[in-house]
């Protein structure tokens, strides 16, 4: 009967104790793209050991592909006919999966995710100082999301650090915004690298 009891014991030890310990994280994300440079913050709660679920709040400049820029001779710098100063803020929530968790070491944790949620669009008139132009400012709202894969690094899971390389869509099914005079884009995403810097609130 002892021997029995022993063995009880041991498998609910093995079943309390023997489990992954599971982490909750926030990160702050610089966001580099060919349209802009951004700012981002992430919360990610594992679920499992492979599974997490997150939210990530980015705010990122979004210029069109056709945007000259030139410097007259005093050094100021033109966009020619640029009307407006483009910003997207997407606030998407996703699924991420660890990929390879057995078979390779525990401090290169590469993931896929996935991701939706609302966005809102931002322009502030080009012809007024950057900051004076956002009393200007005018906001649309519409469907956002990404898909991309990454990897977080290093044995400290509390303090991870990482890279994603993402898709991110912001999309306008009617009318779009102009950063240049007649010219309108419904699409304002674009390829993302995302540097995440993580910490355990």
């Amino acid at each position: 009967m002892k021997k029995y009891f022993l063995l009880i014991l041991g498998f609910i030890a093995v079943n309390l104790f023997g489990q992954e310990k599971l982490y909750t994280n926030m990160y702050f994300d610089l966001h580099f793209s060919e349209g802009g440079l951004g700012i981002g913050l992430t919360y990610n709660k594992e679920i499992t050991s492979t599974t997490s679920l997150f939210a990530d709040l980015m705010f990122s400049e979004s210029k069109d592909a056709q945007e000259f820029e030139y410097v007259d001779y005093w050094g100021n710098v033109y966009v020619v006919g640029k009307k407006n100063r483009v910003f997207i803020m997407p606030l998407s929530f996703g699924m991420r999966y660890r990929l390879f968790k057995d078979d390779i070491v525990d401090n290169f944790r590469p993931f896929v995710q996935i991701s939706i949620g609302p966005a809102m669009a931002i322009t502030t008139p080009y012809k007024y100082e950057f900051f004076t132009s956002f009393k200007y400012a005018q906001a649309r709202y519409t469907l956002g999301g990404s898909i991309g894969l990454g990897a977080h690094f290093g044995y400290d899971r509390k303090n991870p650090m990482g890279f994603t390389i993402k898709y991110q869509f912001v999309h306008f099914f009617k009318n779009g915004v102009e950063n240049l005079e007649g010219f309108t884009r419904k699409d304002l995403g674009g390829i993302f690298l995302t540097l995440n810097f993580g910490f355990t609130p």
